[in-house]
């Protein structure tokens, strides 16, 4: 009988584990010549530990996966954003097992776990709202060469008169000449985590035909916005002459964001290319993110792993209250106000551990595709949702630090 894609939704008090956690520091007694690993070591740790304290029923339900549109991959992009944004790997040549993969670059052992930058204080509330609960599209930027942010209203000028041109499949339109479109660069002030860090901007594509009047908005088509958030590493590799904006973040249809893309890549000399987010990457969001105070918590930490098997895939759901996550990476958290790799393990082989302990299924073995929690969500494919305003230049740092290794 054919299957349709299913997801395995599973629902688990993590309580039982949380009040034993400690015992997770006998892994610091295992000598590093030992025969066994420490990730085995700590199975075996895990599963006695769990069995031996009470834990509720986990309760399972299952239901087609087609019923819940962002637990399935994006499907791939169209053929011009494919011409427009080389560099798009297959995603099963990007990804391996979340425990097993590396990134193709060399990454921090630890970070400093996102707070509130006192610089987004000096920006626009009702602009910084509007980011905010949208799905973005992101994709890393080489610099753009003579970019002025002087000239934001002749950019717009002339960005209306090549979409307009694209449209019209080629036909001469004149810089100037009233479309029913309008085109609009603005500055995203205060989006950045250092002084030295370029102004983010914004750029949107606004339907002229809904105009109630001359200076009325029309309906946004299409957003996408540019920024660096403390991109040091890559502000001190070039000349003045370029502007590093090595994040770009994209709301709207794929054949709009291939016409921008071309027209910035013909006018400043910049690249694009889509950036997805590996499995080992997820997990630092994951761990950082549950690290993260929140005054109230809006959303269930949630996991969603894809597990390959023929002729369809599975996916598996393991959805936990925030409140349980948080106790959690509280008891493996040494750092203060840090996150290590080692603490980033120690916290996915809790989970792994009591996933197998009730369901005798090796997480570790499949790949883990997307994170959610109470600060944003994130799909491996390059998909991002960002929801609480108060970490927002933590979470823009962080990608901003993967747009830079992929650009480098």
């Amino acid at each position: 009988m054919l299957l349709d894609d299913i997801t395995l939704i599973v629902e688990i008090s993590l309580s039982a584990l949380i009040y034993r956690i400690l015992l997770m520091r006998l892994l610091e007694l295992i000598p590093p010549s030992a025969d066994q690993s420490r990730g085995q070591a700590f199975s075996l740790i895990s599963y006695d530990l769990i069995t031996s304290v009470p834990s509720k029923q986990p309760t399972i339900q299952i239901m087609d996966s087609y019923t819940a549109p962002e637990s399935t991959p994006r499907q791939s992009a169209s053929s011009r954003v494919k011409d427009y944004f080389i560099g798009a790997t297959p995603l099963q040549k990007r990804l391996e097992s979340a425990r097993k993969l590396t990134s193709f670059v060399p990454t921090p052992s630890r970070r400093k776990i996102p707070q509130c930058s006192q610089l987004q204080e000096d920006a626009e509330l009702q602009k910084v709202a509007f980011l905010l609960h949208k799905q973005w599209s992101l994709y890393s930027l080489t610099p753009l060469y003579k970019f002025s942010y002087t000239n934001l209203k002749e950019y717009s000028k002339l960005l209306s008169a090549f979409i307009a041109a694209e449209k019209q499949k080629g036909l001469a339109v004149e810089v100037g000449e009233d479309f029913n479109i309008k085109v609009i660069f603005s500055a995203l002030l205060g989006m950045k985590g250092t002084q030295r860090d370029p102004e983010a901007f914004l750029v949107q594509i606004l339907s002229k035909s809904q105009l109630p009047s001359e200076n009325g908005e029309g309906k946004v088509l299409w957003t996408g916005w540019f920024c660096c958030i403390f991109g040091d590493s890559l502000l001190e590799t070039v000349s003045e002459d370029f502007t590093c904006l090595p994040l770009f973040l994209a709301n709207g249809a794929e054949t709009n964001t291939a016409i921008i893309g071309t027209w910035f890549q013909k006018t400043f000399d910049c690249y694009f290319s889509p950036l997805a987010i590996s499995a080992f990457n997820l997990s630092w969001m994951a761990a950082m993110w549950t690290a993260c105070k929140m005054d109230r918590y809006m959303a269930t930490t949630e996991f969603l792993w894809s597990v390959p098997c023929s002729p369809q895939s599975l996916d598996i759901s393991y959805a936990i209250h925030p409140e349980d996550a948080k106790a959690l990476w509280d008891s493996v958290h040494k750092t203060p106000g840090e996150v290590t790799q080692e603490e980033v393990d120690l916290f996915m082989d809790c989970l792994y551990s009591h996933f197998y302990r009730h369901f005798k299924i090796h997480l570790s073995a499949t790949r883990l595709v997307r994170v959610s929690t109470s600060v944003a969500s994130a799909h491996t494919d390059g998909k991002i949702k960002i929801l609480c305003h108060k970490y927002l230049v933590g979470v823009l740092a962080y990608l901003t630090e993967l747009a830079i290794f992929q650009i480098e």
